[in-house]
């Protein structure tokens, strides 16, 4: 399967105020996605208006708009410094962010699913360069060991879908990033 998308699909961008997820919806209306005269729409809720941690008001926001294609750019991120001092913080929000949309994008039928996860969901000590075989294959750095375990479940959950109902999810897992919007 392809990640293909159209111009008439209803692009949901979780995380659009974030730094992937804004890098992201600039790219697609640059392309010409979200233009309504096509039918399209680019679905960007910020944290005020959806609560992606709450499942109900979720569902509800994707019952009402109908988004066909689905993108996780939304995470509850930090530095090392935060990911050590706050792990239950880390793995609980992450953990609900990502299940509350992948499940509900399979419930609701998205026909495309793309879930960003992490290089720190390989091991610590990986080889370099580091090979896609590494993954579960060691013990993850300490340091965002939380935050790494969420992105694994997500992960597990898109391939899970996958295997079990044919659902087209999709996880990339971006190096280090930086840039506008980080912080």
């Amino acid at each position: 399967m392809s990640f293909l998308i159209n111009h008439k699909d209803h692009i949901f961008i979780a995380g659009s105020s974030g730094m992937v997820g804004s890098s992201i919806k600039k790219t697609l209306l640059k392309k010409g996605y979200g233009n309504q005269s096509l039918g399209g729409k680019i679905l960007c809720p910020n944290r005020k208006e959806l609560d992606l941690t709450n499942f109900k008001l979720v569902e509800e926001w994707v019952q009402k708009n109908q988004p066909s294609v689905v993108i996780i750019a939304a995470a509850k991120v930090g530095g090392i410094y935060a990911n050590l001092s706050n792990p239950f913080d880390f793995i609980l929000e992450n953990l609900k962010i990502q299940t509350n949309l992948i499940e509900i994008s399979w419930k609701y039928r998205v026909r495309r699913l793309l879930f960003l996860g992490s290089s720190c969901i390989y091991p610590k000590n990986a080889k370099q360069p580091i090979k896609e075989e590494c993954f579960l294959d060691g013990i993850l750095e300490e340091t965002n060991e939380s935050y790494a375990i969420a992105k694994i479940a997500g992960i597990k959950l898109c391939q899970a879908l996958r295997e079990q109902h044919g659902f087209d999810a999709i996880c990339l897992m971006p190096t280090n990033l930086y840039g506008p919007e980080d912080n």
